[in-house]
C-alpha cells in the first residue's frame, strides 16, 4: 500500500514538474533595453513583427539604463542590453550574464567634453573633470590621458552622475565632463563653445554594447536565443541598406521622441556591427579590437577602481557560438 502511494505521489510530482516546465517554456523571453542607438535598433524588429515570423515570443521592456541592470540582477529579465564592462560589474555584484551578441561599439557618442577654452586633454592638467566614477566614460578618460602621457593624478576627478553632467558643465563647477549620448549632445547644446576633446571614435572597441543573457535562460532556451540572434542581424541589414535606412531611422527616432534628422547623428556615432564584423570582434585577442581583450581591460579597470574586489573570469561571460552558427 505504501509503495503504491509513493509511486502515485512520484507520478503526481513528475506531472507537476512537467506542467511547470511547460509553463516556463511558454513564457516570453524578457529583454531589458534602454536609450542607446545600438539597443533602440531592436525596435525595428518589434515594429516589423520579425520575432513572430521566426516563431519566438519576445517581450522588450524599456528602462533607464541602470534600472535595466538592476531588474536583470533581481531576476525580472532573461537578458539585458549593457556594455561589456557593466556586464562584468553586474556579474560580480549581482547576476552573471553571458554576452551572446555584440550590437555595436561606441564610435564617437561617448565623449570627454571641454568647457569653452579647453581645447585638449593636455589642457586639463590641474583642472576638474566631472565623470561618473567607475563607469565607461571614466575608463575613456583614463585611456585618453594615458595617450597624452598623463594620468588621473594630473587632474581632479569629480564624481557626477552621467545624466547630470550637462548641468554641471554649464554651472562652471568643472572644466570638462565625460558623458555618452544623449547626455553628451545635451551638454554641447547647453554650453556654447564647449567641444569634444576626446571620444570613443579615438579608441574603437573600448566600449562594446552587448546583449547579456542569464546562463539559466541561455541553457533552457538556446534555440530561441539563436532565433533572437538571427533577427538581430536582420535588423542590422535593414539599417545598413540605403533603401531601408530612412525607415529604420524613423522607427528608432520615434521610440525615443527625437526627430529623425537629429537621431541620424546618434547612429553615426555608433558602429552597429554586421555579422561578419561581429565575428571578427568575437575572436580572442588582447586589445580593444577583441571583445575578450576589451573586457579584460574593463575588468582590470573595475578592480583598480574598487567597483568590485575579485577579478572576473572574462571568458565565462562570452559565448560567440550563436553568431558563429549563423
Amino acid at each position: 500500500m505504501k509503495k503504491s502511494f509513493r509511486t502515485r505521489l512520484g507520478l503526481l510530482f513528475g506531472l507537476v514538474c512537467l506542467a511547470l516546465s511547460s509553463l516556463a517554456a511558454a513564457d516570453p523571453l524578457k529583454i531589458g533595453y534602454s536609450d542607446w542607438p545600438g539597443w533602440v535598433a531592436w525596435e525595428v524588429a518589434v515594429d516589423k513583427g520579425w520575432f513572430k515570423e521566426v516563431g519566438v515570443d519576445v517581450k522588450f521592456e524599456w528602462f533607464d539604463y541602470v534600472a535595466s541592470m538592476d531588474a536583470f540582477a533581481a531576476g525580472q529579465l532573461d537578458a539585458v542590453s549593457m556594455t561589456n564592462g557593466d556586464a562584468l560589474v553586474t556579474g560580480a555584484t549581482g547576476a552573471k550574464s553571458v554576452m551572446i551578441l555584440i550590437n555595436d561599439y561606441s564610435n564617437g557618442n561617448d565623449m570627454i567634453i571641454g568647457a569653452p577654452g579647453v581645447d585638449s586633454l593636455k589642457a586639463l592638467k590641474g583642472k576638474k573633470v566631472g565623470v561618473e566614477i567607475g563607469f565607461v566614460d571614466h575608463l575613456l578618460l583614463l585611456n585618453g590621458l594615458k595617450k597624452n602621457a598623463m594620468s588621473e593624478a594630473d587632474i581632479e576627478l569629480v564624481n557626477v552622475p552621467t545624466n547630470e553632467t550637462p548641468q554641471v558643465l554649464a554651472s562652471g563647477e568643472v572644466d570638462a565632463i565625460g558623458a555618452w549620448q544623449p547626455n553628451s549632445g545635451s551638454a554641447l547644446q547647453l554650453v556654447p563653445g564647449s567641444k569634444p576633446i576626446y571620444t570613443s571614435a579615438d579608441e574603437p572597441g573600448l566600449i562594446y554594447d552587448v546583449l547579456g543573457v542569464s546562463p539559466e535562460s541561455l541553457s533552457a532556451n538556446r534555440e530561441k536565443w539563436k532565433k533572437v540572434a538571427k533577427v538581430w542581424y536582420r535588423v542590422v541589414d535593414y539599417i545598413h541598406d540605403p533603401k531601408t535606412y530612412d525607415d529604420a531611422v524613423k522607427i528608432m527616432a520615434a521610440r525615443v521622441g527625437v526627430a529623425p534628422d537629429v537621431y541620424k547623428k546618434f547612429i553615426d556615432g555608433t558602429k552597429i556591427l554586421t555579422l561578419e564584423e561581429a565575428k571578427q570582434h568575437f575572436a580572442k585577442g588582447s586589445g580593444f579590437s577583441s571583445l575578450y581583450g576589451s573586457s579584460k581591460i574593463a575588468d582590470d579597470f573595475n578592480v583598480a577602481n574598487k567597483v568590485y574586489e575579485q577579478a572576473q573570469e572574462v571568458d565565462s561571460y562570452i559565448d560567440p557560438s550563436l553568431s558563429d552558427g549563423l
